[in-house]
């Protein structure tokens, strides 16, 4: 008997052990892949005298092993994914979650995301941690993967609305990426009747395939429907607190506000030096200031003074345990969830005018070509003099008239030179539209327009972009001086994906606009040549953004590649430590590295984690301030239904067209269904075509649209198309009105589609992509 028949058991009518019944079970669905079989069928087709119950349990036993997967009629199947899982790969990663439920895990140093299948969560939700098992499927170019472990949560308390049943109730989510329904005893309800909202708490997460987790309310906020209780919700279900926890609450309360000489004694005195601030209308924390003064050689003197957050959160403090956890305000259109209790952020440290505060600050002595000469860098005390709003500011530089027209104009002089440079030296202008709100009393939005950016804007910008750079630039000289690694917070931003510049390239000649993508600094002229370009050319306009998402993104870390979109070999962030933990982390580096023959160095392992984290917040901070910017452009565009508006084709998807409306810049789509007939996919997805009468619709093409519906809860508009754009003359009927309970239809479902392609795969409200913020990029 040759070696193998030794190995493998003679099965015909016999009855198998556990392991030589599993061992063949598995054989007999990997003969055959794409069939399915039965308890009663394995018996037959193996022929053995094992009895259905315990092929039954064989058979559960390799569904356990994500051998085999459950079909309908009580069959199975040999998993598609099988045969690679074999030779399958672990790695840890973030989940960017989509609304279908599938996931990606971005997976540090990893160029393509892995894609999960819903069936493959494993319970994860948006921005867990999780560790994945990931292959490359034959005839697949990306990777797959499953999730096989939780490592960390990135939160467990959501908002929803609860639905009581006999024995049990049901929390289901509202809005987001979070498709789970969260189950609650009725005797632990906390006074919540059936359709309230409440924040409920996840108790105990469960891995069964029909279960839900349980979970506690804490909170019971009311009935559904206010605009308050919704943005609520967002903060929540990203994973941010709305209340400082008590104990926090407490040790700031019980901060000393007093300014002691002993302590003005220890720092420069800028106190008899003009200083200003310029902010916002609405600001109520000035994180930085600027001051001026004329020295005697004809030089001047620039300091830029940051709030001296780190005297009054010591490390490892209640203050500084919370600040760390949260790592960043959220800045939702009607609300600031802060970083810093309001003491901190309003009062103590905020650069208040007419009032000394501590400051910690960045000091340039320029020559009058506007180079800098002298840098110095320490522990100040300020007094502002006057507190400038960005129009007030602007006004004084556009007429000289007003408080310190001279000095403001010197600055602004400077700050377009330091620009100037930026841009020459390869900084890419990431200048966009960003969509502000008008509201009334209540929180209702009453007006969409898009913010103008204007040179008082860009001179606070450029300053603040001059304080980072040199901070950074100086942690970068110690450490070749003294040839030690210091190990810093690093604001950096990898080079473009050249595949993903290529896509682009192509995309933008085919709309008539030529791309260099040859290099890196032929990348970076070409996006900002491409953004001054769409400012007067409107079909060029939606290119801006999609040139910015072809572009890493950009993070905190210890390890400094430099930052491409801004031009610099070494940038931190050290300018806005109210609002941001990586800037606290920054003060407190910097400061024990400043005396002369000093060289302090923070664990590296632990300060990497540390980014990491500051990082992953400021994703859900920005996904909350998305999702509150399309929350109130459905709300204020619910006042329009039924009508017309004229907007701009900005993406083409599988089941739509999305179109930004010109007035509002709020963003619907038009299902294909809502169309005069039906439509076929052009290549790259520039345009598409229609079946009968071989009609055009292009991306960067004017339509005229109705707004049929609107959908406050998942953050959707629904336009009906009302005129064809100007390339092609061709009459369409006017949409119908869904409002009057009509609506037009297409004339065929050939272009429906369960999902979008690539390009639309984390869009956040249906209706399209929401727009990376600029301040990310940076």
């Amino acid at each position: 008997m040759s070696k193998k028949n030794k190995k493998r058991p003679k099965v015909k009518g016999k009855k198998l052990r556990t392991h030589e019944l599993q061992r063949e079970v598995l054989r007999l669905f990997k003969r055959s892949p794409k069939k399915q079989f039965n308890p009663r069928q394995v018996v037959n087709k193996l022929k053995i005298a094992n009895n259905k119950d315990a092929v039954q349990h064989a058979i559960e036993q390799l569904v356990q092993a994500k051998a085999l997967e459950a079909k309908d009629n009580y069959k199975y199947q040999i998993r598609r994914d099988y045969q690679v899982t074999a030779s399958s790969k672990t790695a840890e990663g973030r989940v960017d979650l989509t609304r279908s439920g599938a996931a990606y895990i971005m997976v540090e140093g990893m160029e393509d995301d892995i894609y999960v299948s819903p069936k493959h969560v494993n319970t994860a939700l948006n921005g867990d941690k999780v560790k994945i098992r990931w292959w490359k499927a034959r005839g697949r170019r990306k990777p797959e993967g499953e999730i096989i472990e939780i490592i960390e949560r990135s939160t467990e308390s959501f908002v929803g609305i609860i639905n009581t049943f006999s024995r049990f109730a049901l929390v289901t989510l509202e809005g987001g990426r979070q498709p789970m329904d969260i189950m609650i005893p009725l005797d632990e309800m906390q006074g919540a009747r059936d359709g309230d909202m409440v924040v409920v708490k996840i108790r105990e997460w469960s891995n069964g395939r029909f279960d839900n987790p349980v979970g506690e309310i804490t909170t019971v906020l009311g009935k559904p429907g206010s605009s308050e209780l919704d943005m609520q919700a967002i903060l929540i279900n990203n994973g941010f607190n709305i209340t400082f926890p008590e104990a926090v609450v407490a040790e700031s309360e019980a901060l000393d506000e007093t300014i002691t000489e002993a302590e003005i004694a220890k720092r420069r005195d800028f106190r008899d030096v003009l200083t200003f601030t310029i902010d916002p209308l609405t600001a109520k924390d000035f994180d930085d200031a600027l001051s001026y003064r004329e020295l005697e050689n004809g030089q001047f003197e620039v300091g830029v003074h940051i709030a001296d957050v780190t005297h009054y959160v010591p490390a490892k403090s209640q203050l500084d345990q919370e600040a760390y956890k949260r790592s960043t305000s959220v800045y939702l259109v009607d609300r600031v969830c802060p970083m810093l209790p309001e003491k901190l952020s309003n009062g103590l440290c905020s650069l208040r005018p007419n009032e000394d505060k501590l400051a910690f600050s960045a000091v340039f002595v320029f020559d009058q070509q506007f180079r800098v000469k002298r840098r110095w860098f320490g522990k100040t005390v300020i007094h502002s003099d006057r507190r400038f709003t960005y129009g007030e500011a602007q006004e004084v530089i556009e007429t000289g008239e007003g408080n310190y027209p001279e000095e403001l104009q010197l600055l602004n002089k400077v700050a377009k030179k330091l620009r100037e440079r930026r841009f020459k030296a390869g900084s890419i202008d990431f200048s966009s539209e960003e969509v502000k709100f008008r509201l009334d009393e209540d929180g209702t939005p009453v007006e969409v327009y898009v913010k103008e950016r204007k040179d008082a804007h860009m001179l606070v910008e450029d300053f603040m972009l001059l304080a980072n750079r040199e901070v950074a630039g100086f942690i970068g000289r110690k450490e070749n001086a003294r040839n030690k690694q210091i190990p810093f917070v690093y604001r950096v931003h990898d080079e473009p994906d050249p595949d993903k510049a290529m896509e682009l390239a192509l995309f933008a000649k085919a709309l008539g606009f030529e791309m260099d993508v040859s290099t890196p600094q032929a990348i970076s002229k070409a996006y900002t040549r491409l953004v001054r370009k769409a400012e007067n050319d409107p079909g060029l306009k939606m290119l801006a953004p999609l040139a910015i998402r072809t572009m890493a993104k950009a993070v905190y870390t210890t390890n400094n590649i430099g930052h491409y979109g801004l031009g610099f070999s070494h940038y931190s962030h050290f300018t806005s430590p109210i609002r941001r933990y990586s800037d606290v982390l920054t003060h407190r580096i910097l400061e024990q590295n400043l005396p002369k023959g000093s060289l302090y160095q923070v664990n590296g392992q632990k300060l990497e984690e540390q980014c990491k984290h500051i990082s992953n917040q400021e994703r859900k901070a920005t996904d909350a301030e998305r999702e509150s910017i399309k929350y109130k452009q459905v709300e204020f565009i619910s006042k329009h239904v039924g009508q017309d508006f004229a907007g701009i084709v900005n993406g083409i998807s599988d089941y739509g067209v999305f179109v930004e409306l010109k007035e509002s810049h709020c963003e619907g789509m038009i299902a294909y269904d809502h169309m005069d007939q039906s439509y076929e996919m052009g290549d790259g997805r520039l345009y598409i075509r229609g079946r009968r009468t071989g009609q055009i619709i292009r991306m960067g093409d004017e339509l005229t649209v109705r707004v049929l519906d609107t959908d406050l809860k998942r953050r959707r508009i629904e336009l009906g198309l009302v005129e064809l754009p100007e390339n092609d003359g061709t009459a369409l009927p006017l949409a119908e009105d869904k409002s009057k309970g009509r609506q037009s239809r297409s004339r065929s479902d050939n272009n429906r589609s369960k999902r979008g392609g690539k390009g639309n795969r984390r869009g956040g409200n249906g209706n399209g992509r929401g727009k990376r913020s600029k301040q990310q990029a940076k």
